[in-house]
């Protein structure tokens, strides 16, 4: 069973729903072991705002992501945008050579660094639940770029 950090926004009840959705549907998979939500983990014994609150929220989800097998990323934001926040943590697992699941359930572009850097692309909570995370199976972005 494989753990997974979930890269995504979660500033809008849209993003949360969806966020949710992924969260059950990882929870179902049986490949999965644990799963790592940031939007979970704020670490409400800090201010919430505050630099110690920030400093501390980075370090742990940095620690979280080098803790991981996969990281699995929500790229759906605004527009053809990716989430800053998510766009560092697709990086910063790419460097670390983390297989990068992506979740892209709008009709959006993606950029190039996106597209190729992840390992899979799905695009329903269904794609989610029944993916082998053991076996990774490649399955490639297929749509426009920028």
């Amino acid at each position: 069973m494989k753990n997974v950090y979930l890269a995504a926004p979660f500033f809008s009840d849209e993003q949360v729903a969806r966020v949710e959705s992924i969260e059950k549907a990882l929870a179902q998979n049986p490949s999965i072991g644990e799963v790592f939500s940031p939007r979970k983990n704020q670490l409400e014994q800090f201010e919430y705002g505050s630099p110690k609150w920030a400093s501390e929220v980075f370090k742990h989800d940095i620690s979280k992501i080098d803790w991981c097998d996969i990281v699995v990323a929500i790229v759906d934001f605004t527009d053809d945008n990716v989430d800053s926040g998510t766009a560092f943590e697709l990086g910063y697992a790419y460097q670390a050579q983390k297989p990068i699941i992506i979740f892209h359930e709008k009709d959006t572009i993606l950029n190039i660094m996106v597209s190729e850097s992840l390992t899979s692309h799905l695009t329903t909570p269904n794609q989610v639940e029944d993916y082998n995370f053991n076996e990774l199976t490649k399955i490639p972005y297929v749509g426009k770029v920028i």
